[in-house]
């Protein structure tokens, strides 16, 4: 199943395609499409932010948008919330329920240190973990470069890219330490999951930013197929997804860049 954002040369969503307009590639040959929504269906969705000491003066503004991202989202959404700095803190599980989802992003510490793939990782398990919603996404906030996880950048990568795995929208709040190995890690993650990572300049865009991934979650296609390759190995396989409609010059389908197939990572 791919979960696909669709934009025109304007960068404007497209959100009325039929499935004709599509056409899926793995490993660079086109697949014969099963199954095809393009309803705004609920999502299971990890919130997961950078509760380390430099973020404490920014996170009344992270939270009052996080918040509206929330408000903005489907109401049937089952959303968590994780906090971390050197360890990642479930403070609230899947919910719909606006008020405690609030409670738990204003749960801080003032640890120092920065477990960024070790958060994305557990949060990912997590969000496998809830059978009841086939459409997962993580949302990562933080606000400096990893700097203390157990697991390495591949492995966090890795764990993303399994079959079915979420689709990653990234914000990165640019400070002294976050260094270009920092930005790069998010860029990576979200590009290679179908997300989007954003870096504003100032708090104040943040808002606007969470106002964007509401919208592009509910603005996704869910295209379904079976591969054509019945292979059962575990090698890497790579998705591409093209869209073509009269009227539009050019159409940008951004999805996940591929999978592992059936593999488990612990």
């Amino acid at each position: 199943m791919l979960h696909a954002t669709v934009v025109d040369e304007q960068r404007r969503l497209v959100t009325n395609l039929p499935k004709a307009a599509f056409t899926v590639y793995e490993d660079g040959v086109a697949q014969v499409t099963t199954s095809f929504h393009r309803d705004d269906v609920p999502v299971a969705m990890g919130i997961v932010i950078d509760n380390s000491g430099s973020m404490r003066e920014k996170r009344d503004k992270v939270n009052q948008a996080v918040l509206n991202l929330i408000k903005a989202s489907n109401p049937n959404d089952e959303i968590f919330v994780v906090n971390f700095s050197q360890d990642p803190y479930l403070d609230q599980d899947f919910t719909s329920n606006v008020d405690l989802l609030e409670q738990a992003l204003h749960k801080l510490s003032s640890a120092g240190s920065t477990a960024l793939y070790d958060a994305i990782i557990a949060s990912a398990v997590h969000l496998k973990n809830n059978n009841r919603i086939d459409r997962k996404v993580l949302l990562v906030i933080t606000d400096g470069r990893d700097n203390a996880s157990q697991e390495t950048l591949q492995q966090a990568t890795r764990r993303l890219q399994q079959e079915n795995g979420p689709t990653l929208y990234a914000i990165g709040l640019l400070s002294d330490e976050m260094q270009q190995s920092g930005v790069n890690a998010l860029q990576s993650f979200a590009d290679s999951t179908g997300g989007v990572a954003f870096f504003p300049r100032s708090l104040d865009e943040v808002d606007d930013i969470t106002k964007t991934v509401a919208r592009d979650i509910r603005s996704q296609y869910t295209i379904g197929y079976k591969p054509s390759n019945p292979r059962q190995n575990s090698n890497y396989r790579a998705i591409r997804v093209t869209a073509q409609a009269p009227g539009y010059r050019q159409l940008t389908v951004r999805t996940r860049s591929g999978y592992y197939p059936g593999e488990l990572v612990h």
